[in-house]
């Protein structure tokens, strides 16, 4: 089945024009040597091969910043197959779309030396006409996230001849539009206000190189909405919004995410803890965590008043 995916073309899109010129998507990270017959079907073992080969090179870089770049290289080089379709922003609001038709090449002496092959199709979607869940997703930290859940959407945009459909609504998994609508404003207040919520008060958001990755981190077990650590650094926290989703499929999640980090994230001596936070007191989620104590959760309040000037 087709899958798609946001793929950065260098850091805000610097070398975009090179690759759209050259039919062709790419990465770098410093790892210079021809990975062709060295990606394995498991991207968990390039990475247990290549962090460590990372991090030699960037003594300055930690477990996550190795992790998302050897995640983003086996994406490219092994996860994506021909006929999957890239998204690529140009820099200046829109996203070229190209299709994948050749397998992993390697460029020595170029920007970005890991390769492939695409078509690069004739439409471009504008950010402005995509629905507020497809613009997270395609602006998430990284260089490359999975964003095939949205691809009812992506292909409506790419034919251009119909209208862009609410989808929210007809998600198996979504039992409330509007706390959805409601908790993706919620993540952008989180991120602003963060050392005043009870968390923050124990916990910073993930930063690497003084820049905030821990929103919507992309792995290849989906885009956590929050990496955050202690400010001890021994705890990793795991934050997830419901966003209107069953609690069966939020729980799953947040246990999914945990033990991502702890695998391919945490230290040694790190732990690893969740928090799902929700509009409601939701009864059902507390049932399912019951049997789970390193996860907790937490409920949001909204309040507002209008002042007479």
């Amino acid at each position: 089945m087709k899958s798609y995916y946001r793929l950065m073309l260098g850091k805000r899109s610097v070398f975009a024009a090179e690759c759209f010129e050259g039919v062709f998507i790419g990465v770098d990270f410093q790892i210079d040597e021809d990975l062709s017959r060295k990606f394995p079907d498991d991207w968990r073992s390039f990475n247990k091969t290549y962090v460590p080969v990372f991090l030699t090179g960037h003594t300055d870089k930690s477990r996550v910043a190795a992790g998302l770049a050897c995640g983003a290289l086996w994406t490219l080089g092994k996860g994506l197959v021909e006929g999957d379709i890239v998204l690529c922003p140009d820099g200046m609001g829109q996203y070229r779309a190209g299709e994948v038709t050749g397998s992993y090449y390697y460029a020595p002496g170029t920007h970005l030396p890991h390769r492939r092959r695409v078509k690069w199709l004739g439409q471009s979607i504008a950010r402005a006409a995509m629905s507020e869940a497809l613009q997270n997703s395609t602006g998430s930290i990284g260089t490359i996230s999975n964003i095939t859940v949205h691809g009812p959407e992506i292909e409506t945009l790419l034919r251009a001849d119909a209208p862009v459909l609410a989808v929210i609504a007809a998600d198996p998994v979504i039992e409330d539009p509007i706390a959805f609508a409601m908790e993706k404003h919620l993540e952008a207040f989180l991120a602003v206000n963060w050392a005043q919520t009870e968390l923050g008060r124990e916990f910073t958001i993930f930063e690497e190189d003084g820049e905030r990755i821990g929103l919507q981190y992309a792995t290849d077990a989906g885009p956590i909405d929050i990496l955050a650590i202690s400010k001890d650094k021994k705890r990793l926290l795991v934050v997830e919004l419901k966003r209107g989703r069953v609690s069966d499929v939020v729980v799953g999640q947040a246990l999914r995410y945990m033990g991502y980090v702890k695998e391919q994230i945490a230290e040694p001596d790190q732990t690893v803890e969740g928090a799902i936070i929700a509009l409601e007191d939701d009864k059902k989620t507390r049932w399912a965590l019951a049997m789970v104590p390193n996860v907790s959760f937490y409920r949001y309040e909204i309040k507002f008043k209008l002042v007479k000037t």
